[in-house]
């Protein structure tokens, strides 16, 4: 059976997130989400305070060599398993590895997708989420202070020191590369529909 592996790429709080499980909630056990945040490194014998500090909007945060593996795994019909991250304690979960099933749609969801060649060269249809810079650093607000336990302070130092500069040189530029470009993620129903139409194609 054929896999397809869809990319959604896109600024942080751009809504890319929420395409990508639109496309899951669509096509239910015929689609597996890969999320690029399962993927930053682990950290031992640092402190919670080194933690902080390091960039995570860097290419150089992540294990490319692991989540390059997974997908190939997953693309060529074998069940696979992910890290699990725990961005509470910016670190790496205790926990044991998450299984992922390979399904007919693999769909591939992160803020630097398309800054690794190798993993662009397994993607089938690359898809750019584009949304201006003051709501995605609204999203990102609310998301970190709600769901990860940050304080306003920290998410804006974040934001300012690492976070749109690395936006602008990591991201931004690789929209390019995409074979199409969504305004405003999952809210833009005619994209999403569009995607969903193509996908079936497949």
């Amino acid at each position: 059976m054929k896999r397809i592996v869809i990319g959604f790429c896109g600024g942080s709080g751009s809504g890319k997130s929420t395409l990508a499980r639109k496309v899951k909630e669509e096509f239910g056990d015929q689609a597996t989400i890969v999320c690029m945040d399962s993927f930053y490194k682990a950290q031992p014998n640092t402190t919670y305070e080194e933690r902080c500090k390091t960039n995570y909007d860097h290419p150089d945060a992540f294990d490319a060599d692991i989540m390059l593996q997974c997908v190939k795994d997953l693309k060529e019909g074998r069940d696979t398993k992910v890290p699990v991250y725990d961005f509470t304690i910016h670190n790496r979960s205790d926990q044991p590895w998450e299984d992922v099933k390979s399904t007919p749609i693999i769909v591939l969801d992160g803020i630097l997708l398309f800054a690794f060649p190798q993993l662009v060269e397994l993607m089938d249809v690359k898809v750019f989420v584009d949304t201006d810079a003051d709501v995605r650093i609204l999203r990102r607000l609310h998301r970190d202070v709600r769901k990860r336990g940050r304080s306003v302070e920290s998410v804006m130092e974040q934001y300012l020191g690492t976070v749109k500069p690395m936006h602008e040189t990591y991201v931004e530029p690789y929209k390019r590369l995409a074979d199409i470009i969504v305004p405003e993620g999952g809210r833009n129903t005619v994209a999403c529909a569009m995607i969903f139409s193509y996908l079936r194609s497949l």
